[in-house]
């Protein structure tokens, strides 16, 4: 019977082990020794993360994530990558449970499923016979109860995604990796390339603010530390979180918590509002459709906008996806 714990996600796929040929040349000692240098400089290292402490023997070369929420991290710095969890299918995902900003790259690399809906599998990851294991400490795919067990498997680093960017997440895990050279100039180029994107914004009235609309619950506003706040402040926007005064206790990390009942007043100051589509739908229509919101001056102005889908959870992929659709949504 297969080992599985619930709330978890992970994938997988074998990659071939490839054998150089005979050869009558003899071999460039110099450069094999390179080879051979550069192969073990900076390993064994020992990583800290929101589990504890891992020690990696080498450089990894068959990684198993088991959160979808940083496989594109891992796909974004080219990291050996064999399989990955899956999500439930949403309007997230593909047809797979893969993230829908980095779905195709994963297809493409032939990044196999471990396992789905966010069932941790460790039989399912163990069979991939992974010398790595990335996943995470926070949200529906933590992996905190199954550490140890996960850890017999493979050394394993955890990290928690409730309060850190997808910058950051891209560092921790490059250093996990040995990818730190690769994750500097992944951030770099996503730097330069969001700067000329914001030159191409003519921004909508400001101060603005971004939420998730949750209907008769209220809304999930993203505080100023966010990831969503600062994209919208990269590009330029005038980013004012809801009135402090009017949040309950909020979701943890940098999400607040607006009721029905504090919402107009929590959100008044906003001239723009975006909404963050978490379970599809139309949720610019449901927002500002909603009878207690109507004198909002963002609603009555028509100056509420989607961020769509792909900014939930965002990493390299789904932020530059955000971006491109603000860009159209705003062109000059």
């Amino acid at each position: 019977m297969a080992r599985r714990l619930p709330t978890l996600i992970a994938a997988a796929a074998a990659a071939a082990l490839l054998l150089a040929g005979c050869s009558s040349t003899t071999p460039d000692a110099s450069s094999d020794g390179d080879s051979k240098a550069e192969a073990t400089e900076g390993w064994p290292r020992t990583v800290e993360h929101a589990a504890g402490s891992t020690t990696i023997d080498e450089k990894p070369l068959r990684i198993v994530s088991a959160a979808p929420s940083f496989t594109g991290a891992l796909l974004s710095i080219d990291a050996p990558l064999v399989a990955t969890a899956a999500a439930p299918v949403t309007p997230l995902t593909d047809d797979n449970g893969f993230f829908t900003q980095w779905a195709d790259v994963a297809v493409e690399r032939g990044i196999e499923i471990a396992y789905k809906d966010l069932e941790l599998d460790l039989d399912a990851i163990d069979q991939f016979e992974p010398d790595l294991i990335i996943g995470s400490a926070s949200g529906g795919d933590s992996a905190t109860e199954a550490y140890e067990q996960l850890s017999e498997i493979a050394p394993t680093v955890l990290i928690s995604y409730a309060d850190i960017t997808w910058q950051e997440i891209t560092e921790q895990i490059s250093e996990a990796t040995g990818l730190e050279a690769e994750a500097t100039e992944r951030i770099a180029e996503y730097d330069q390339w969001i700067t000329e994107q914001a030159s191409k914004i003519k921004l909508p009235p400001q101060p603005t603010t971004a939420l998730i609309y949750m209907g008769p619950e209220g809304s999930w506003p993203f505080n100023v530390e966010s990831p969503q706040a600062m994209l919208l402040s990269s590009l330029g926007f005038d980013y004012q979180p809801a009135k402090e005064e009017f949040l309950s206790e909020g979701q943890g990390g940098r999400v607040g918590t607006l009721t029905s009942e504090n919402a107009a007043a929590g959100l008044e100051d906003a001239a723009t509002i975006f909404t963050v589509a978490m379970t599809g739908g139309d949720p610019v229509s449901d927002f500002s459709n909603d009878a207690l919101l109507a004198n909002l001056p963002a609603i009555t102005n028509d100056q509420v906008y989607t961020m769509g889908t792909d900014s939930f959870r965002l990493d390299y992929y789904s932020a530059k996806r955000t971006v491109e659709l603000l860009v159209n949504t705003f062109p000059k």
